[in-house]
């Protein structure tokens, strides 16, 4: 009851989340934290062994429709919370399986996506309707939504790739991290691939991955698990230190050299690596070619990075995946007709709360705040459902049977938060 009271899916980022709660446990001053995601993990599983985790649907229903658009980590939560705050709630997903990211951009031998089944059915049992494979602005109108519902949440997560606009680029065998994991999750699961798109496999292939983020080092688990002759994995950044830095003192997010299950699996790891071109035979790419880059100061006392001078070389490479991280939303479309703006980069005008300028429309999770932890999704998924809640609260609610109004109190619908039921 104390996990969910704050995170919808503790199962989740149990496995996922990186865990800055451990960076600023009191303990990690001078020791080590407590291992605050394992107990997640741990409790939620066991939640699911023993049957404490059961569906919580509302006992009064407040007769007001809520549509959430994405059904990512921060579409999900706000759902849920919605559903049990009494709403009718539909998500709307445009892949054919809800989970967003989750599902399609997180390899099954970190989240197994019976999890996110287990949690769909569970939020079904309270009431939620998902229908996917419906695109927001094509296969249904915003009109349509607006006439329908009386809310809209917008959770469509941040997934517009970070580019390299470099020479080469256009080879065959160049390709955005996402295309590849959603292709490997789907052939993992026994789902058939998207149609129009080229099949990208690391089997018996020499791969080079750009990033040294979370989604390089699922890459890297992926290549591994095909079969692939050698795999690197380059970053832009400097090495980071095995410590923290005498700058970077509890309880900031520490800064340090991190090494998931994938790397320890085999590779090679390259730092301070920047990128300049790929080259090719007959428009496949064999070779990319990097210079080593050192930090230097920059304008306003921010550092930057040089090339380091002849310091040029080659690598051979059948598959490259960029890995560079996400710079917004892609909901060009239905911020358009919404009259939302869009900021430079893709995120959508908003606040963190999720209010909008447009009535009755909000919007929270990577949409607005950009790529960030699942856990951080959940919060503004929740965050959302309490800034939803009062605008579809309606003028009188009815009472449960059995309980009367005290006199002289003001009717106010029953529609706070959800009872734990022990």
């Amino acid at each position: 009851e104390r996990l969910h009271s704050t995170n919808n899916f503790p199962d989740f980022t149990g496995r996922v989340c990186p865990a800055p709660c451990e960076a600023s446990c009191v303990l990690a001053i001078n020791d080590e934290p407590v291992i605050i995601k394992e107990v997640e993990r741990s409790l939620a599983d066991r939640g699911y062994e023993e049957g404490w985790i059961t569906p919580r649907p509302a006992p009064v229903k407040s007769g007001m429709r809520v549509a959430v658009v994405g059904s990512g980590p921060a579409g999900l939560a706000a759902a849920q919370q919605l559903a049990r705050a009494g709403h009718s709630v539909v998500v709307f997903e445009q892949a054919d399986r809800p989970g967003g990211l989750l599902r399609y951009g997180i390899p099954d031998y970190k989240l197994p996506k019976e999890l996110i089944d287990r949690r769909v059915e569970q939020m079904a049992a309270e009431g939620v309707g998902f229908r996917c494979g419906v695109r927001v602005g094509r296969d249904i109108s915003v009109r349509e939504l607006q006439s329908t519902f009386h809310a809209i949440g917008l959770a469509v997560g941040a997934r517009q790739p970070r580019e390299l606009p470099i020479p080469g680029r256009e080879l065959a065998g160049v390709h955005l991290a996402m295309e590849y994991l959603e292709q490997q999750n789907r052939r993992v699961t026994g789902l058939p691939q998207p149609d129009g798109l080229p099949v990208i496999s690391a089997a018996g292939r020499r791969v080079v991955i750009l990033g040294g983020g979370d989604t390089g080092a699922d890459c890297l688990g992926n290549a591994h698990r095909e079969g692939c002759t050698a795999v690197d994995q380059l970053e832009l950044l400097p090495r980071p230190p095995l410590q923290r830095a005498a700058d970077n003192p509890w309880p900031e997010w520490p800064v340090i050299l991190r090494t998931s299950p994938a790397h320890e699996e085999g590779g090679r790891r390259g730092f301070s690596v920047e990128t300049v071109a790929f080259s090719g035979c007959a428009g496949q790419v064999d070779t990319l070619h990097f210079r080593q880059v050192r930090p230097a100061p920059g304008q306003n006392g921010r550092r930057t990075l040089e090339p380091v001078p002849e310091s040029e070389s080659e690598l051979r490479a059948d598959l490259v995946l960029l890995a560079l991280g996400f710079t917004g939303a892609m909901a060009d479309e239905i911020a358009s007709d919404l009259g939302l703006g869009v900021l430079p980069g893709g995120r959508l005008t908003g606040r963190p709360t999720g209010e909008t300028d447009t009535p009755h429309v909000f919007a929270f999770g990577d949409a607005v705040r950009g790529a960030t932890l699942v856990v951080q999704a959940i919060a503004d998924g929740r965050s959302g459902q309490r800034r939803l809640t009062p605008v579809c609260a309606p003028a009188r609610a009815e009472l449960p049977r059995g309980r009367t109004q005290p006199s002289g109190a003001r009717p106010r619908p029953i529609i706070g938060k959800a009872r734990f039921v022990g």
